[in-house]
């Protein structure tokens, strides 16, 4: 094996919600266990392995998914529990490496290439936190271990649950040569469509496809597309990630057309996002409001201002007016479901900042006053 080979690992919880509520009521073993609570406007956050059998997966909505598994048990989310969990597996992984990138609560990426000398090769290191996972939280973790971050991912759903798969170094396009394309991240149904036109229905397909043709076709995500289906992918494991945008969003049980419970709604979001801004110090530019039907329509605002956003007034300046702006397009929808606010990117242009010594001295007074009054509501309780 080549001196420059790296070793990753891709190390993924098995169905982790909900296999954390079935480790916390061992009489829900072996039921099909929906995370996402009983509210027909929700979505499945997560399905244990006994619910797909019943074709139920993540973001499906609630009142389908009764549809299909109508004896399942459908469970609120608690977000509280899963990250003490989290937390613990994250420990783990930490002993063996520094290098760790998150990529949710139950899902990360480890560069184990200079650990070998301590724990061993890549496949054992992984072995180990495996068996380390299991022992202290009495759930089951798969893995894929490869020399990249595209490779180890795919490897770690191929024996999922609780599996373990190797792709040694310089077989990457042996391995993924067989698999269908919706294997490759990022490919969805459109891509996939696209490929299948041209005869496309394997990664082994698309590597050997001209690369013109599929820049004609894909444009620049062809080129990368290419390469990807070689197993060739120079991404490191990134161990810190810069917040872009930072937002809050409710669910409701009704539908709001009322101009003044949109109102309360909307201050309600602007208050969670600026305590946001304001304990990560950053502030943002541009607003985003959206307004989601069930027949996925979007009902979108957005404004940019030229100063920093960190304060509930500077989102929603005049509460009224937008909400009867919101109304008015609900009223042609004839729908209300979720409000979404967030200060954060428009665009693709990043436009969070930390808050820094150029700010106002009176806009900074007013930072530093509303950071201590969140502190005192915390102090008193929620």
């Amino acid at each position: 094996m080549p001196a420059s080979t790296r070793n990753i690992i891709h190390l993924d919880m098995d169905a982790f919600y909900a296999s954390v509520e079935q480790l916390d009521n061992p009489e829900l073993k072996g039921r099909p266990v929906i995370v996402g609570g009983n509210s027909m406007r929700g979505v499945v956050s997560a399905a244990s392995y006994e619910a797909r059998k019943f074709k139920i997966h993540s973001a499906m909505p609630i009142a389908q998914a009764k549809r299909l598994c109508p004896h399942g048990a459908f469970l609120p989310v608690r977000m509280k529990r899963y990250r003490e969990i989290s937390n613990k597996v994250f420990s783990i992984f930490q002993k063996y490496t520094p290098l760790v990138e998150p990529l949710s609560l139950d899902e990360a990426f480890l560069d184990v290439t200079s650990s070998s000398r301590l724990f061993g090769r890549a496949e054992d290191i992984a072995k180990q936190i495996r068996a380390q996972v299991f022992a202290e939280t009495g759930l089951t973790i798969s893995a894929g271990v490869a020399s990249s971050k595209l490779v180890a991912k795919i490897a770690s759903d191929i024996n999922k649950p609780d599996g373990l798969t190797i792709v040694p170094a310089g077989s990457e396009a042996e391995f993924l040569a067989p698999l269908p394309i919706k294997r490759m991240w990022g490919v969805g149904k459109k891509t996939q469509a696209t490929l299948a036109l041209l005869g496309v229905h394997t990664i082994g397909d698309i590597a050997g496809i001209s690369l013109d043709i599929l820049e004609q076709k894909l444009g620049k995500y062809g080129r990368g597309l290419y390469h990807a289906a070689l197993g060739l992918d120079e991404r490191h494991v990134e161990t810190e990630h810069e917040t872009k945008s930072v937002g809050h969003e409710f669910t409701f049980d009704t539908d709001l057309t009322k101009i003044e419970s949109i109102r309360r709604e909307l201050l309600e979001l602007a208050v969670m996002v600026t305590k946001r801004l304001r304990n990560q110090q950053l502030q943002g530019r541009t607003i985003i409001l959206d307004g989601l039907g069930l027949i996925l329509v979007v009902i979108s605002y957005h404004g940019t201002i030229s100063i920093g956003i960190s304060s509930c007034e500077q989102i929603v300046p005049d509460p009224d007016n937008m909400a009867e702006c919101i109304a008015c397009s609900l009223d042609e929808l004839e729908q209300a479901v979720n409000l979404a606010a967030s200060a954060g990117e428009a665009g693709g242009q990043p436009s969070l900042q930390k808050t820094s010594g150029e700010t106002t001295d009176s806009l900074k007074t007013f930072h530093d006053a509303s950071r201590a009054l969140d502190k005192a509501i915390e102090s008193l309780g929620d």
